[in-house]
């Protein structure tokens, strides 16, 4: 009995001895664990924000690969900035091929000028007509071939003005300088600037150099014969305005041009017979009121979804090859499905209205209208289950923002099903302002804003005689007159 509690004893005494051992190691290493602890709070925390900053970088990294990838086909970028595969700008189109050979195809009907055309052109007079002949007239045999060509040639007209009975000149204003120029070389410089896109000394020293060095014109010459076209010109701009007044749809854009170093705005208003250009400073509603013409028009605007154009006309289309391009940009980012269901409902929606119009309908049967309108909805409620699931915040969001535009406007991005008349796209409109574009291109802007507002009043008149068939210099000939071209 006392061996046992003897050994019990020990047993509790070398549990105690390591008990204090333990303890006194507790207390030598307390100081490092709390180190420890520490350094592990802060770990943690650095590896927080590493995760936060990491996830901004993936976001970052997508948008910034949703801006590399742009290009016509997904975005509003030009042809030119399409360089998919390497190619040099303006080599890539997305138009699918569709293996015929190049040039004309069957069917197409060709404008080759023809020896009946030009021998009616010489009974009418159009023309004046030369003979050459080739070999000996005695024979009295020949068949005709015919040689068309433009002859440059400098006409200087004397104007005698005499005295009446009094003996006192009246001389008309238009002659009051000793030397002018002729409304034919006005209208040829002027169609120079416009449709050539000419530097005015360059128009001068090609007119100069087709006249044999006779005209002597000037820089300042070129500019004064656009200033006062665009003068002479705004009693046929405020007609054509009023003709399109009575317009029940009117597709309209802006392109950025520069001013004095500033960005500005060349805005159209285009139909099928007419297209008006107004010079802006901003999109803003405030500019979009000061033309005057958008605050009086009570019909259909189609446009590339500008919000402040919801403020004027009674009804708005959005063109739809816009939404298409944002659509086919979302499938490529987020991979999800129903953009690419989007795309394939528009596109069939736009072929079985180009289909009924064909065979003379102007509307569908309201319950395939019905039928289209659930579809609609139902690719809308796809979009949204998936976009839950979009990786990438700057894609979700971009979706969503896509999502939103296509449920909040769908009745205006579905107009061109309930009425006929109304387009699916607004091409014409922006083939309307390449013209701009293109001077912007080649003259770099414009270093006043009479400039820019006169570049509009030459474009309306041009562009809307070409519409119209009507002979472009025959017509500026009449306005620099003073008789308006346009009616």
């Amino acid at each position: 009995m006392g061996r046992k509690s003897n050994y019990e004893k020990g047993m509790f005494d070398q549990l105690q001895e390591i008990m204090g051992r333990l303890e006194s190691v507790e207390k030598e290493h307390t100081q490092d664990i709390r180190h420890l602890n520490d350094e592990i709070s802060d770990l943690k925390k650095e590896n927080e924000l590493l995760h936060a900053e990491n996830q901004l970088l993936r976001e970052d990294n997508a948008r910034l690969k949703s801006i590399i990838n742009n290009d016509s086909s997904n975005s509003s970028l030009p042809p030119s900035s399409d360089q998919k595969g390497g190619k040099p700008a303006n080599t890539f189109n997305g138009r699918s091929k569709t293996g015929r050979k190049a040039g004309g195809q069957k069917g197409h009907k060709g404008t080759t000028l023809t020896k009946s055309a030009i021998e009616k052109k010489i009974r009418e007079g159009a023309c004046r007509h030369e003979i050459r002949t080739v070999g000996n007239p005695a024979s009295g045999k020949y068949i005709s071939k015919y040689v068309v060509d433009l002859k440059a040639e400098t006409v200087i007209t004397e104007v005698r003005i005499y005295a009446d009975e009094n003996g006192a000149f009246s001389i008309p204003a238009e002659y009051r300088n000793d030397v002018v120029y002729g409304e034919h070389v006005k209208a040829l410089a002027v169609s120079l600037y416009s449709e050539g896109v000419m530097a005015n000394d360059r128009i001068a020293a090609f007119l100069n150099a087709a006249s044999g060095e006779v005209l002597g014109l000037s820089n300042g010459s070129i500019y004064g014969f656009c200033k006062k076209l665009s003068k002479n010109a705004a009693e046929s701009i405020r007609n054509l305005e009023s003709s399109l007044l009575n317009q029940s749809v009117i597709a309209t854009d802006a392109t950025t041009v520069t001013v004095n170093g500033k960005q500005n705005y060349i805005r159209n208003f285009s139909t099928d017979q007419t297209v008006v250009y107004h010079a802006m400073d901003s999109k803003s509603v405030g500019a979009l009121e000061e033309t005057g013409f958008l605050s009086r028009y009570s019909g259909t605007l189609l446009h590339d979804h500008e919000t402040a154009l919801y403020h004027f006309g009674t009804e708005h289309a959005e063109c739809n090859v816009h939404i298409l391009r944002y659509l086919r940009k979302n499938s490529e980012e987020t991979k999800n499905k129903w953009s690419d269901e989007m795309i394939r409902l528009l596109y069939g929606m736009n072929k079985a209205r180009k289909e009924l119009m064909e065979q003379g309908v102007s509307e569908f049967p309201k319950e395939k209208l019905e039928e289209y309108r659930q579809e609609y909805a139902v690719v809308i409620a796809k979009g949204r289950e998936e976009n839950k699931k979009t990786a990438h915040r700057y894609a979700k969001r971009e979706e969503t923002a896509l999502l939103n535009r296509l449920e909040k406007y769908r009745h205006n991005h579905l107009l061109f099903l309930y009425d006929f008349s109304v387009p699916f796209e607004n091409n014409i409109s922006e083939r309307d302002l390449r013209k701009a574009k293109n001077r912007q291109k080649m003259a770099g802007g414009f270093r006043k804003e009479s400039g820019h507002q006169m570049y509009c009043a030459i474009l309306t008149i041009i562009e809307t005689l070409k519409r119209r068939n009507m002979g472009i210099l025959q017509n500026l000939k009449h306005l620099f007159t003073g008789t308006p071209a346009i009616f």
